[in-house]
């Protein structure tokens, strides 16, 4: 099985669209909030898993407010679940995330199963909300060399 991460661009916004559906399976209608223009300023940050050449999943962030943490959304393809990739793309995520922000919340009212995943990575929660929440800390950013190329445009 070959993997790969890959940044996600501006000129890739229909793989944050087509990934939504399974980040937020209950928040259709917010759908343009989170996509619309997705990579165009520093706001929005994001990467992809290929498993033999097709996507399998996505993390991507925006800020949605200026007064709040950056919002992400993970978004596994049902057909990859239980095989590593929210693990292999949370890893890297994680580190290219906290050399932009402090911090990161994950709204998870849709998944209240994936607590322990998110615990796993450091993620808080907030009160009784499903809010999570996580202080990133600043390092130097390690990217693997076996297919992450921030260069490389999807055909």
């Amino acid at each position: 099985m070959s993997r790969e991460l890959y940044f996600l661009r501006s000129s890739e916004q229909k793989i944050v669209i087509d990934m939504f559906k399974y980040a937020h399976p209950d928040k259709s209608e917010e759908l343009k909030k989170y996509t619309e223009f997705f990579g165009f300023t520093d706001k929005d940050l994001g990467l992809y898993a290929l498993v033999d050449g097709e996507i399998a999943g996505a993390i991507f962030s925006r800020r949605l407010n200026i007064d709040e943490a950056p919002r992400m959304s993970v978004a596994i393809v049902p057909k990859f679940k239980k095989q590593g990739v929210g693990i292999f793309m949370m890893e890297q995520f994680l580190q290219e995330a906290a050399a932009l922000y402090n911090e990161l919340t994950i709204d998870i009212s849709a998944k209240p199963k994936a607590l322990k995943f998110y615990e796993k990575f450091g993620f808080e929660k907030e009160n009784d909300s499903f809010l999570l929440t996580k202080k990133l800390e600043k390092k130097e950013v390690v990217r693997p060399t076996d297919g992450y190329d921030p260069t490389h445009w999807m055909d």
